[in-house]
């Protein structure tokens, strides 16, 4: 149960994320990453937080200076990761614009078959859409 709570609790901390990485990590792999570095520290600094609300992610970063030194690093990257993933996301549908009108007519912006048509036009569609996708997980 109680890794059970370390991962559910890094999950959380991901899904709250904010800025900047190479590639964008998925909210499981970050709650994976947090859950190995940051467990040992979650469960000493912030035992009996409430794992919703963003309250752990509040005593975390109110106690950041008092977790290791991997964890510090760890949690830095994924909330980075994460939140350039919701930016990339958030950010496709203007980016991928002029490719979807040009490659993908017909289709409606929301619809999940847009996507599909970008990512099988893959070779052709503008290297910032082609970004934009993979920055967004969809690839």
């Amino acid at each position: 149960m109680r890794g059970f709570r370390i991962l559910l609790a890094a999950g959380l901390l991901a899904a709250s994320a904010v800025a900047a990485e190479a590639q964008t990590m998925s909210y499981g792999q970050a709650g994976a990453l947090l859950a190995k570095s940051c467990g040992p520290d979650i469960n000493k600094l912030c035992p009996t937080v409430n794992l919703g609300n963003g309250a752990l992610k509040a005593c975390m970063d109110s106690k950041i200076s008092q977790v290791s030194q991997k964890c510090q690093a760890d949690y830095a990257m994924a909330i980075a990761s994460i939140a350039k993933r919701d930016a990339a996301q958030d950010a496709i549908a203007h980016i991928c614009n002029a490719d979807a009108a040009r490659l993908c007519p017909g289709m409606i912006p929301q619809d999940g078959n847009l996507l599909s048509c970008l990512l099988q036009a893959t070779k052709v569609v503008s290297a910032s859409c082609n970004q934009a996708i993979t920055d967004a997980g969809y690839r």
